[in-house]
């Protein structure tokens, strides 16, 4: 995800998380448990998080448990290397009486999604710079067998250290962003990145392994040039 998106979601964010049990229409009650910290791994070492799979569970699967299409946009960015990334947006999502939205990023090749940006019909400019394009029918349909490649979720609440701490433990390394005052609560063991704001607003990834350190190396990248010496 564009990290200043991730920026104006986390802005967004507000009211209502763990601890605090929802009335909320037709919840998702399928006897699965769908925890924010009840992370596990499947034998090949697959992150298992919401009773989804990452690299195996595909969009239309999702989609099935949601009981929603989600919005699906395709997103380029500006900076080199040029990446393009397709995700799937769900609107106040309710699962375990906790309500929350989520971004879901598909794993499709680059060459793939490039010829689907070439074939969008609509690109519209963010304010980072990048574009985002509303995908031709044909695509956005063909991308529904697709698996999932990570899950950001973004709870209606705010979050202190100690709830985190309670429901999550201790981080491996805590990692803050210079502007912005975002501190990011580190677990490479179990594919987390915590991005918590000074106001408690968060957005939590879930990776897999292997995925763990693309994810973090912007954040390294910020934290040595706010070391290095002017």
């Amino acid at each position: 995800m564009d990290r200043k998106m991730v920026l104006s979601i986390l802005g967004a964010a507000a009211l209502g998380f763990a601890g605090m049990l929802l009335l909320m229409p037709d919840p998702i009650d399928d006897g699965v448990v769908r925890l924010p910290w009840q992370i596990d791994r499947d034998e090949l070492g697959h992150t298992q998080i919401f009773g989804f799979t990452l690299g195996e569970t595909t969009l239309d699967e999702v989609r099935a448990v949601f009981k929603e299409e989600g919005k699906l946009n395709l997103f380029k960015t500006v900076e080199e290397p040029i990446e393009f990334a397709v995700e799937a947006y769900f609107d106040q999502i309710y699962l375990e009486r906790l309500r929350a939205d989520f971004v879901i990023t598909l794993d499709v090749a680059q060459a793939r999604l490039e010829a689907m940006y070439d074939r969008g019909l609509r690109i519209s400019q963010l304010s980072s710079g990048g574009k985002k394009v509303k995908l031709d029918p044909a695509d956005a349909e063909a991308l529904a067998s697709q698996p999932i490649r990570s899950i950001s979720y973004l709870p209606k609440a705010r979050l202190d250290d100690a709830l985190i701490t309670q429901r999550f433990g201790e981080p491996a390394r805590k990692l803050t962003e210079p502007e912005t005052g975002i501190v990011h609560w580190l677990y490479p063991k179990r594919g987390l990145d915590i991005g918590r704001d000074t106001k408690g607003h968060v957005v939590i990834q879930y990776v897999n392994l292997a995925d763990f350190p693309a994810l973090v190396a912007p954040l390294d990248t910020m934290a040595k040039a706010e070391k290095r010496p002017d």
